[in-house]
């Protein structure tokens, strides 16, 4: 009996939801549009410039292994905290003169600087490629540039290598990585549509209106023996030839 009082609560609630489709897709709409404002004018837009390093340790002869790319590939690790480390990022707020040049950057410490580094390394290599994402693009760049270059003076003066050498230069991005639009608008239409969902679903559960016969039996649980209709007037037919008449005299 319980499940199938279930199984007509969610009937009810089904239809209810039916009835108010015109609410969730307008609350769908305009929490799709809100997003979309939101992404295009609130949110500050992200941009990355990439820039990679070859790092050669010193061998006694010629000959590479495949153990010692393995070796290699486990350096890149100490490697990739030597580029985030405060010397470096000390040194790159220095050379560029951040807290100086921009005005948002007045506060910016190594700590800030090294959050907005990311290194990463491609399995069985010793190629590193330190990404900066930044809200400017041209400056994106220019601290890519310059982590690379103190980076890499920095890793030759603490690690046991040959050289460090330039894979590519760091890039100017042209469009921005987030925030994602198409992402946001259709998270923003989803939660639009789950609000009003909800909201409707709440108000009709604690409407405890008795408004047919069926409610009677289902919620007072007694039956009905009669009902009397609802009269609301004249019937039509009997205005209709009342006004006939009025408009002949």
């Amino acid at each position: 009996m319980k499940n199938e009082e279930m199984e007509i609560d969610l009937q009810e609630i089904l239809y209810e939801l039916l009835g108010n489709l015109h609410i969730l897709i307008l609350a769908t709409l305009i929490g799709a549009l809100g997003m979309f404002y939101a992404s295009s004018e609130l949110m500050d837009k992200k941009f990355q410039s990439s820039t990679s390093l070859y790092v050669i340790k010193q061998q006694d002869d010629q000959t590479v292994t495949y153990s010692d790319l393995q070796t290699g590939s486990q350096l890149t690790k100490d490697y990739a905290q030597l580029i985030v480390s405060r010397k470096v990022t000390s040194q790159v707020i220095a050379d560029l003169d951040l807290q100086n040049t921009y005005p948002d950057m007045i506060d910016i410490t190594s700590d800030d600087l090294a959050k907005m580094i990311t290194v990463t390394t491609q399995q069985d290599t010793r190629i590193l490629k330190i990404t900066v994402t930044d809200t400017d693009p041209v400056r994106a760049q220019d601290i890519a540039d310059a982590v690379r270059e103190v980076a890499a003076e920095r890793i030759y003066s603490v690690m046991d290598i040959e050289s460090v050498n330039v894979v590519d230069y760091a890039n100017l991005p042209e469009s921005p990585v987030s925030p994602n639009k198409m992402k946001n608008v259709l998270i923003g239409g989803i939660l639009g549509f789950l609000i009003a969902a909800v909201i409707i679903v709440v108000l009709h559960l604690m409407d405890d209106t008795i408004v047919s016969v069926d409610d009677v039996q289902k919620y007072l649980e007694i039956s009905v023996l009669a009902s009397i209709p609802f009269y609301d007037g004249e019937k039509t037919s009997a205005k209709k030839k009342r006004s006939k008449a009025k408009q002949k005299a």
